[in-house]
C-alpha cells in the first residue's frame, strides 16, 4: 500500500489516504501524486508509513517542507525549536527517564505519583 498526504495552501496536512503505488499504471496514469492532486484540487505528496521517504509518516496537522522534502510534526510546545534535522528540541535537554515537560517552568519535572 502507498500513502498520500493532502496539503492545504500552507502545506499543512489535512488528510492521509491509502492509494496506488508509484509503479502502478492504470489507464495510462503513473504519477499518482499529480493524479490525486488534480482529482482533489489540493496538493498531494506521498508519505511512507515506515518513514523511509520524507523523514516520517505524515499525520493531520504535520507540515510539508518542500525545500527539504520532509514532513515535520506539529510543534509540541511553544518553547521548543526546530533543529537542522527537522526535529523539535526542548530548550533544556531531558536528564531523567521518568520526567515530562513543563511549559510553565520550561523544565523537565517528575511524573505525578500515580499511587
Amino acid at each position: 500500500m502507498a500513502h498520500y498526504a493532502f496539503l492545504d495552501s500552507n502545506n499543512i496536512v489535512t488528510e492521509v489516504i491509502v492509494g496506488r503505488h508509484e509503479w502502478e499504471v492504470v489507464d495510462g496514469i503513473s504519477d499518482w501524486e499529480h493524479a490525486y492532486s488534480l482529482v482533489r484540487g489540493q496538493s498531494c505528496v506521498r508519505t511512507s508509513y515506515h518513514g523511509n521517504i520524507r523523514k516520517q509518516y505524515a499525520g493531520i496537522g504535520y507540515t510539508y517542507n518542500s525545500e527539504a522534502d520532509v514532513f515535520i510534526s506539529p510543534q509540541p510546545f511553544p518553547s521548543w525549536s526546530l533543529d537542522s534535522n527537522h526535529d523539535w528540541q526542548p530548550p533544556t535537554q531531558k536528564s531523567e527517564l521518568d520526567t515530562m515537560w513543563n511549559e510553565e517552568t520550561l523544565s523537565w519535572v517528575p511524573f505525578p505519583d500515580a499511587g
